[in-house]
């Protein structure tokens, strides 16, 4: 049985600072697809909104939005509880990619701490906790109502830097191709 990879910071990890073509603080993070079930307007998406926030430690991060409706629910009322890993899996995401492209998720743990009724806002704040290597860890909480509002959840995860060539051979090519890419890339990639 292969080990999970940790997702302890390693003393001789460094400070991961936000890249000089990231936006802003305050500014809102784009839609980084217009497929994405995390941050896109699609009907059976999340639909976050993320903007670059401040980190009183220097480290890149972000707050975000994402109003609970009715088509979300698992037990009567609440949120489903993997809607809240997929929304951390989105919001750490972005974090991530104020620091350094393209990224893929290799750990995520979520921690439920209450129930979020449907109807509520949870406002989420990511963060890059530090980097060693191609290895990027970051961390999550979920507040109800209220950027201060009660903690609901937390995440904490771990991501790795990509080459490009990892999406050009794992995505659908018509996806690809719907955004551009060459086919001549792909079947390359593919090679």
């Amino acid at each position: 049985m292969v080990a999970s990879p940790s997702l302890e910071l390693p003393a001789e990890a460094t400070v991961a600072e936000r890249h000089e073509k990231a936006p802003a603080v305050g500014e809102r993070i784009p839609v980084h697809s217009a497929v994405c079930f995390g941050c896109a307007d699609l009907p059976h998406g999340l639909r976050l909104e993320s903007w670059v926030t401040d980190d009183e430690a220097g480290a890149a991060a972000i707050s975000s939005r994402m109003v609970l409706r009715e088509e979300q629910q698992g037990a009567p009322g609440l949120l489903h509880g993997g809607l809240l890993t997929a929304a951390f899996d989105e919001v750490l995401g972005s974090v991530v990619a104020l620091v350094t492209r393209p990224c893929v998720t290799a750990r995520l743990e979520t921690d439920f701490r209450a129930p979020m009724p449907i109807g509520s806002t949870l406002w989420l704040r990511g963060r890059v906790d530090g980097r060693l290597g191609r290895k990027l860890y970051v961390s999550g909480r979920a507040h109800l109502d209220a950027p201060d509002g009660p903690v609901v959840g937390t995440a904490s995860a771990l991501f790795l830097k990509v080459e490009m060539d990892h999406f050009l051979r794992n995505s659908r090519p018509e996806d690809l191709e719907a955004l551009g890419v060459p086919a001549e890339r792909i079947r390359a990639a593919r090679a």
